[in-house]
């Protein structure tokens, strides 16, 4: 193209005028402190407990002390063009998304905002979430809090020294541009990767949040921050006690996991095959009545906050802020709000193990499953459940 021919576009292409905009503030949107739904109902809300909590996935008692931990962070300062939407208006309206799975068009329609508002707020508002409650309700656990979890499982799974289950999750999302088959899992659509531990009152106790769906969770458990505490002995793990009156060789506290994960020293995968001597499929029985409060954990999260029902729809780094806010609000509604263990208590049949081989394991880490397998169908036998296999 000649130069003159370019001047004479540019030209063209500046003199062209440009669209104007038909409203400053659509008139749908400029009624909202009259005829949005925060409020026209929320006040209303308050008056009844129950109606509450079915609508914001807690208790009025627990959102205002939440509202109050997050508020600085959430504020914004008046101006003189439109009123700001308040933190509570805020908290509300990701609530609602995170708990109802509603697109941003329908919290737009619903609280007379532009859609960009109400997706900026959301991503705010979970980044605050995450980063007030994650020392708050999933700790860095002690020495005393691990013996907690461990009591807690051996009383209601009848696992000693266990001080955890672990698995992973994978969070359906809308494939994210140019990634290729990254994303891809072996069930067949597109996902990113929750691995998470969680204690037997079903609440985390960590999370590691955002790898690929094309990943094992064997392959993203070793990747992880958690495995090298793990196997540097940095977690403040309580030294081994013994799990027997008979045979007092101290034992180490261990992680429970299905059959995707290798047989370590801390962590204990089922034994695999099929036509099991009675004392593996007893293990194997006890190892998935502990390890199903992970799946149970998993199963409570996504039933609460139905964003995980459907794939989401935003890029991947709004999507891990979101999976995060979600998993703090799950522990933070569940310590304040939720039922407890025995609350929702039943009798889990064997899981039908198939053989998949991801570790055989170490001869220590060998030895210590069948140490707690010999326990199981001895002095820790317990006959009205062990009789069922």
């Amino acid at each position: 193209m000649e130069v003159d021919e370019e001047v004479c576009l540019l030209w063209l292409l500046l003199k062209k005028k440009k669209r104007k905009r038909r409203y400053w503030v659509h008139p749908i949107l400029r009624d909202r402190l009259v005829h949005g739904q925060f409020v026209t109902l929320y006040p209303k809300l308050r008056m009844y407990d129950n109606k509450f909590f079915d609508y914001l996935r807690m208790s009025i008692k627990s959102f205002d002390e939440l509202i109050e931990l997050i508020r600085q962070d959430i504020s914004c300062s008046e101006t003189h063009l439109r009123p700001s939407v308040s933190p509570e208006e805020k908290l509300v309206i990701t609530l609602r998304y995170l708990g109802t799975g509603c697109s941003f068009g329908e919290l737009s329609y619903n609280y007379r905002l532009g859609k960009s508002t109400i997706t900026g707020i959301v991503r705010e508002v979970c980044k605050s979430l995450w980063n007030k409650l994650v020392n708050i309700v999933m700790p860095e656990a002690s020495e005393d809090i691990w013996k907690t979890i461990a009591r807690d499982f051996e009383r209601y799974a009848n696992f000693p020294n266990c001080i955890g289950a672990i698995d992973g999750k994978h969070i359906r999302v809308i494939k994210p541009v140019d990634s290729g088959s990254l994303y891809h899992n072996y069930k067949h659509y597109f996902s990113i990767v929750l691995l998470a531990l969680c204690d037997a009152n079903y609440c985390f106790t960590y999370v590691d949040i955002g790898a690929y769906g094309k990943s094992s969770d064997s392959a993203i458990f070793k990747n992880s921050v958690f495995y090298k505490r793990l196997t540097e002995k940095s977690l403040n793990i309580p030294t081994p006690k013994p799990i027997s009156n008979v045979d007092l060789t101290p034992m180490p506290y261990v992680i429970v996991g299905d059959e995707a994960f290798g047989l370590a020293e801390n962590l204990m995968r089922p034994y695999s095959g099929k036509c099991l001597p009675y004392e593996k499929r007893i293990f194997n029985y006890r190892l998935s009545r502990a390890r199903r409060n992970i799946e149970c954990t998993f199963g409570i999260l996504a039933n609460k906050w139905r964003i995980f029902h459907r794939p989401i729809n935003v890029n991947i780094d709004f999507a891990e802020d979101i999976i995060k806010a979600s998993c703090v609000l799950h522990n933070y509604v569940r310590t304040r709000d939720g039922l407890k263990f025995k609350d929702t208590l039943y009798n889990a049949p064997m899981t039908n193990l198939n053989t998949l081989h991801a570790g055989r394991g170490t001869p220590s880490s060998l030895n210590i499953r069948d140490k707690f397998a010999h326990y199981f169908v001895n002095d820790g036998r317990v006959p009205w459940q062990d009789t069922k296999i």
